[in-house]
């Protein structure tokens, strides 16, 4: 495809629509009190589907291991640049090179270990979300992924 046809196709996708299927349920209330990453002292925390995406839980078993993708609806979507953990030591460096959750789409990867399966919720660890984000997606880690 060409640059043009590429730069078309953006704009037509610009209107792209994409809907919370549940919402974390967890005591981080605030950014700044947050772990940076889910290994950082994460508490557990539940995540509540809605009804109708309830039945595409239902292969999860505790111990399981998965991908959770969340809005991170309260980031900053004009940023394009930051200083990772910021540390003003340490240089400037675009968003796509970090884990910031600031960035124009902010889309939040979190990997996860399901501790139970309660219905239209699972409980998790490691989930450095705060309470009320949105979650767009669920996915399985698949063994020997990070070696592809």
């Amino acid at each position: 495809m060409t640059d043009r046809g590429l730069r078309e196709r953006n704009q037509r996708e610009r209107g792209l629509e994409v809907r919370a299927i549940g919402w974390v349920e967890s005591p981080l209330l605030e950014r700044a009190g947050a772990p940076r990453q889910g290994d950082e002292g994460a508490p557990e925390a539940w995540v509540a589907f809605e009804a109708e995406v309830e039945r595409g839980l239902r292969d999860l078993v505790a111990g399981q291991e998965v991908l959770l993708l969340t809005w991170l609806h309260r980031a900053d979507r004009e940023v394009l640049a930051v200083r990772p953990r910021g540390d003003r030591s340490r240089p400037e460096t675009g968003v796509f090179a970090t884990r910031s959750p600031d960035r124009p789409n902010p889309i939040g990867l979190h990997r996860v270990t399901v501790l139970a399966v309660d219905g239209p919720r699972l409980r998790v660890s490691g989930l450095e979300a705060i309470d009320g984000t949105p979650v767009l997606d669920v996915k399985p880690v698949l063994p020997g992924l990070a070696e592809r």
